[in-house]
């Protein structure tokens, strides 16, 4: 039988994913688990059907000593999986996903499994589009270039009808926002259904250097046809949430129309949590979203009301960038963050604010105002209210 761990490997041939694994018995065992179930077949069992040659080109390999991962039953581990099992053009993030994070969950010796990495081949990562727009189109849509973007999203989440989303659309933007998207609560309700709302917003906006994402979410096929009619109706966004699938990024971004694409992550800590004995790094997701071509992420934040790790918030940011799209910060943003938050990331991220521009004392006109003036830091009356508000971690 083909010995499956290896030193090396040919990696135009295979991609590379690193685990983070523990066992009941040791690592080696656990990587031949993992290696073999989520490839050849049964761990533990033969057959008559696995030759050789279909072991040395379908099954993945561990990357590793076998004598050392008998010592030690956790640590990091690195799996080479065949590029030849998937066609990543057609199969795409979902089956990658049953490749990587499927079986090995059911195998009582593996007692933790988390997916810390994957790389790919440059030719694999060729087959996808990456971002229409990313930071780069974005900044020269929005005509704004040498400081972060001012985001802001839609509250009350839901219940408001389109005349009054138009109003307050419009104190956003005379308030200075380069950003606008409707929380993900929000979708096609019959008080303000798409076809109503998007166009009074799109006629408002038209010329106007602000994107606009409008929350469409929906089960495959239909998330496609609300896409399509997005544009249709003059719209320049789409907001899609996590609980939609990771594969819906791609299948947006192959439709290869004009309008932005932002990807809202609440709900992922279901996969993602690091507390979980089986999840998904957010590099890894985040990673995998830049391939498939969002141009905007709710990377997490720093500071705010949900407390993020900050290394795993900086490293979201630095493994976005990679791939061009802009990391959206938010959850508690508020004017007294603006400085603070940018001397740690630096310009390349939008603040996308909510609780902080509506709650403003003096009403969502002034808190967009304050918003904007810890930006430019021009720091006026608005701003002033807002610290007395929110305190400043300047």
């Amino acid at each position: 039988m083909v010995n499956i761990f290896r030193k090396s490997v040919d990696t135009d041939k295979y991609f590379i994913v690193t685990y983070d694994l523990a066992s009941e018995t040791n690592l080696r065992d656990a990587a031949w688990n993992l290696a073999i179930g989520q490839s050849v077949g049964n761990p533990n069992v033969r057959n008559q059907w696995e030759s050789d040659e279909l072991f040395e080109n379908n099954s993945c390999m561990v990357l590793g000593d076998e004598e050392e991962l008998k010592s030690i039953n956790n640590g990091l581990v690195k799996i080479a999986f065949p590029v030849i099992n998937i066609d990543f053009k057609t199969d795409g993030i979902s089956h990658l996903l049953v490749n990587i994070m499927g079986g090995q969950m059911d195998i009582d010796n593996i007692t933790k499994c988390a997916v810390k990495d994957i790389w790919f081949p440059q030719h694999i990562e060729d087959l996808f589009l990456g971002p229409k727009f990313g930071i780069k189109g974005i900044r020269e849509y929005t005509k704004t270039f040498d400081k972060p973007l001012f985001g802001a999203i839609v509250k009350p989440k839901i219940g408001i009808t389109p005349q009054t989303l138009l109003e307050m659309v419009k104190e956003l933007v005379e308030g200075g926002v380069n950003f606008i998207k409707e929380d993900e609560i929000m979708s096609n309700p019959a008080f303000c259904t798409i076809e109503e709302r998007v166009p009074l917003i799109a006629e408002y906006l038209k010329d106007k250097n602000v994107v606009y994402c409008v929350s469409i979410h929906s089960d495959y096929p239909h998330i496609l046809d609300r896409v399509k009619r997005v544009y249709e109706l003059g719209g320049n966004g789409v907001h899609i949430n996590f609980w939609c699938g990771l594969g819906v990024y791609k299948a947006v971004r192959e439709l290869d129309l004009p309008i932005f694409l932002h990807f809202q992550k609440s709900g992922d800590k279901i996969l993602t949590n690091r507390n979980h004995a089986y999840y998904i790094d957010w590099t890894v997701i985040c990673k995998l979203a830049g391939m498939m071509g969002v141009d905007f992420i709710h990377a997490g934040m720093i500071g705010g009301y949900y407390k993020w790790p900050e290394s795993e918030v900086v490293d979201s940011i630095k493994e976005l960038h990679k791939y061009g799209v802009m990391p959206a910060l938010s959850c508690g943003f508020h004017p007294g963050l603006t400085e603070w938050v940018t001397d740690k990331v630096g310009i390349d991220y939008m603040a996308n604010v909510g609780g902080a521009i509506h709650g403003h004392p003096d009403g969502t006109l002034a808190g967009a105002k304050a918003m904007k003036q810890s930006i430019d830091k021009t720091y006026d009356r608005e701003y002033k209210k807002a610290i007395e508000k929110w305190g400043s971690k300047s």
